[in-house]
This record gives C-alpha cells, structure tokens and sequence, in this order.
C-alpha cells in the first residue's frame, strides 16, 4: 500500500474519543467513545460533560452515560453509514452517517434526505479504561 494510500485510510479513521459538541450554543456535551466491534462502527457516552445524572428518555429511563447512541454503521467510501444514532434527550432515533473532515468528526443524524450535521472534536484528555466494549442497543 502506498503512502497516499495509508495516509488516506488513517485519516478516515473515526474510532476514539470524541467530544460532542451542542449545534445550538456551541457548548462541549459529553465524551463518546467511537469504536468498532464486528467490521462495524458504534459509539457509546463515557463521560457527561453537563448534567453527568441525566437519563435517556427511552424505555427504562437508563442512564445517559455508558448509554450506546449509534449502532451499526458500515464502511462507505470515505465514510460510515447504514446505521443508527439516538438523540437520549429526546428519545429519537435517526438515521446515521459519519465521516473526517480533518481532526473533526462530522455526524449527521437524518430522517430520509432531510437531516442535520454535528462536528465533534477529539477528546485527548479522556482516559478510557482501554476496555473492549460490547455494543448494546438500547431498549427503544
């Protein structure tokens, strides 16, 4: 492979920490570790940066952090799509694509063509566990 070639796939690469920032006032949210499991992409809250006792408005009422918020997405070119992100303020689910665009992650989050980007910054402060999580849908 050459040079260019794995300067591209390193710069696509979309697994780590992130942090989430709110599209509305610009304010950091939450930490969300993106990773892969089984050839395809999920991410999960680890770290709430505002109101860290919030629960997800979904059946149980579970916990935001630790919470899995995107499932099953699938590498597309450049990018990541076919799956799924939960909006745990809101209790929606909407359909889910990503991709780099440099050091930012850009998540866009759709209900048929219409939908809406958020730009997630990387999160070098966190300190992860260095655990191997196991995705797990949340109980819609």
């Amino acid at each position: 492979m050459g040079l260019c070639a794995l300067a591209a796939q390193a710069a696509a690469n979309v697994t780590g920490y992130w942090t989430t920032i709110d599209d509305e006032t610009g304010d950091a949210k939450s930490v969300v570790q993106v990773y892969e499991y089984q050839g395809k992409v999920y991410g999960r809250v680890v770290e709430l940066l505002q109101n860290p006792g919030a629960k997800a408005k979904i059946k149980g009422s579970p916990a935001v952090k630790g919470l899995t918020i995107i499932w099953d997405l699938e590498k597309d070119g450049d990018s990541y799509s076919g799956g799924e992100i939960l909006d745990p303020t809101k209790g929606k689910v909407y359909g889910c694509e990503m991709w780099r665009e440099g050091e930012k992650l850009i998540v866009r989050g759709k209900i048929a063509f219409l939908g809406r980007n958020q730009t997630w910054l990387p999160n070098k402060t966190f300190k992860g566990t260095g655990d191997k999580p196991t995705p797990k849908k949340p109980a819609l």
